[in-house]
């Protein structure tokens, strides 16, 4: 389908703002640097609650971090 919606997003550019490593966000979060890499890059498209959460710990509204292309 090429038409297919895909989601991408400003998390390191939002994580930069507020001066946090990876691994500092994942430890607030509650998950590895590895995730918040893998989210960064979009090799990983997070969970709701998890994308929520993000959006907590970043001080974001969702569409703020995520966006379709």
């Amino acid at each position: 389908m090429e038409d297919e919606l895909i989601l991408r997003n400003y998390l390191k550019e939002a994580r930069n703002e507020k001066k946090l490593s990876q691994a500092q966000l994942a430890k607030l979060v509650g998950v590895s640097r590895n995730t918040i890499s893998s989210i960064e890059t979009g090799q990983f498209n997070p969970t709701a609650k998890l994308a929520l959460i993000l959006c907590i710990a970043l001080d974001k509204k969702f569409e703020e971090l995520f966006y379709f292309d």
